[in-house]
């Protein structure tokens, strides 16, 4: 397909413009939201591609798979570590996934299994950590003087390994690390001058969660490469849609913990759920799945479903509703949620985007503005 900046290039090669010309005016267009062409956007071999298509193909475009190859490669990692792991030891672990790493993704750039591998580090990080902590601190250590210890230890390992192989997904566990790390040490404090950690459940980590979806914004919002048309993406996108992946989730809890408050001691979705504890939880939802629409991270909208089919569930069930099977219509309704929201994505966030104030629309690029 044909970019901004190609236009340019072979408007400079037949002397419309100067090269010079060229250079600047790329991101100048690009900052002002143009686009090739005043509807839809024609491939090499003239084929149209709907503009809707085209921008939902673009927006979220973690690279994981090149080809069968990677899925290929993938499959002999996992197997061949777990079995590692169970004849060998936790040690034997670590050697393997350094010399696979330095094999497949040093050399070869393979992103599939850079995910693979970095999980298993994650993994490995863990139980190491989970190790030493159990071995050298003393006895009767609260959960929380725990974490303190295990992890340092998780955010050093997991940075070295960005450091090494440039993976997106393990700085971006490196910074949650980092994160949880902080949160960790304000709530031993806390825990320290309230003389009890049992008072630290009655307190919300809303203001702590929000801080990996800040950082995740500053890495997308940051990347302008992703805005162009074949979308050469730098890593910083990359490392956002992680971010974004784990702080969606966080996010919406921390805010559903102010509605199961009381409940803070047993389960969440448990008897003393009312219609309208759930109909509130689906309000919620509702507003995150609209954030998502306007920053166009899908993992906003994801990270509520098993929340949102549970509200279904509930006021269905104690609201009066009469239906045979209960499980299969919230299904249904969760379904159908997705499809609509994933077939409607652009046509949906034009319409929200549309209505925002300038303030708010002016920090999205132009290209994933509605266009006005």
């Amino acid at each position: 397909m044909v970019s901004i900046g190609d236009a340019l290039r072979s408007a400079a090669d037949k002397g419309i413009i100067t090269a010079v010309q060229a250079d600047r005016l790329e991101p100048y267009l690009l900052a002002k939201g143009a686009v090739i062409g005043g509807g839809d956007t024609f491939a090499a071999d003239g084929t149209a591609v709907a503009d809707d298509a085209l921008q939902a193909e673009e927006s979220e475009q973690p690279r994981f798979v090149r080809g069968f190859h990677d899925i290929l490669i993938t499959i002999g990692v996992i197997v061949a570590l777990v079995g590692l792991w169970g004849i060998g030891s936790l040690f034997a672990v670590l050697p393997a996934i350094i010399i696979l790493a330095e094999i497949l993704i040093r050399r070869q750039r393979l992103a599939l299994p850079a995910v693979a591998l970095t999980v298993a580090l994650a993994h490995w990080t863990g139980m190491f950590a989970l190790l030493v902590v159990e071995v050298t601190a003393p006895d009767g250590l609260d959960t929380l003087t725990n974490w303190l210890l295990v992890l340092p230890v998780f955010a050093a390992v997991l940075a070295v390994f960005y450091w090494r192989y440039r993976v997106p997904l393990a700085l971006a566990a490196t910074l949650l690390a980092l994160f949880l790390l902080a949160m960790d040490i304000v709530l031993v404090l806390l825990a320290k001058a309230l003389g009890s950690t049992e008072a630290l459940a009655e307190h919300s980590g809303l203001a702590f969660e929000r801080l990996p979806d800040q950082r995740a914004g500053h890495f997308f919002g940051s990347d302008v490469l992703r805005y162009r048309r074949p979308c050469p993406k730098s890593r910083q996108s990359d490392v956002a849609f992680w971010l974004h992946l784990a702080a969606a989730p966080a996010l919406l809890y921390a805010m559903l913990s102010f509605i199961f408050l009381r409940n803070v001691s047993s389960e969440w979705w448990g008897d003393a759920t009312s219609p309208n504890d759930a109909a509130a939880v689906l309000a919620i939802v509702v507003v995150f799945m609209m954030i998502g629409l306007i920053i166009d991270r899908r993992a906003f909208v994801t990270s509520g479903l098993v929340s949102l089919g549970l509200a279904i569930w509930t006021i269905l069930q104690r609201g009066g509703v009469d239906f045979s099977d209960y499980f299969s219509v919230t299904v249904l309704a969760v379904g159908v949620v997705v499809l609509m929201i994933g077939i409607f994505w652009q046509v949906l966030r034009r319409a929200i985007v549309t209505v925002l104030p300038a303030g708010i629309t002016s920090r999205l690029h132009p290209i994933y503005q509605a266009r006005r």
